[in-house]
């Protein structure tokens, strides 16, 4: 059954990160990978809120692994940053390393501090 709940998550969590960094990303006329830099920043402050939350095993299934692991991308985000370096944007390759683990340890702490203010 966990499996079945987590690849549910992932079912909607994959079509959603694909389609949101998509719209992100056509809203700006950079190299830098917006998209991708918000999906997995989405996606830490949901894990956290959900980390803290007296969740489930089924809803942690569901909604953590499985969604949260298929909205968010650490193999876009490293390939990403790498292209960056490739193309001389080193730069925006580091931006986006610093930006992407800041911003998203930043977002799991808000996340879990939500869940923690609402519990």
């Amino acid at each position: 059954m966990t499996v079945l709940l987590i690849v549910l998550g992932a079912a909607a969590g994959a079509p959603l990160r694909y389609l949101m960094d998509r719209a992100v990303q056509a809203r700006h006329d950079t190299v830098f990978p917006w998209g991708t830099l918000t999906v997995n920043v989405a996606g830490s402050a949901l894990l956290g809120f959900l980390a803290a939350l007296p969740a489930g095993d089924g809803v942690m299934a569901l909604a953590g692994t499985g969604f949260c692991g298929a909205l968010t991308t650490y193999s876009t985000f490293g390939y990403e940053t790498v292209r960056l370096v490739e193309e001389g944007a080193r730069f925006h390759a580091v931006t986006n390393a610093l930006a992407s683990v800041l911003a998203g340890l930043g977002a799991a702490y808000c996340g879990v501090a939500l869940a923690q203010a609402v519990a």
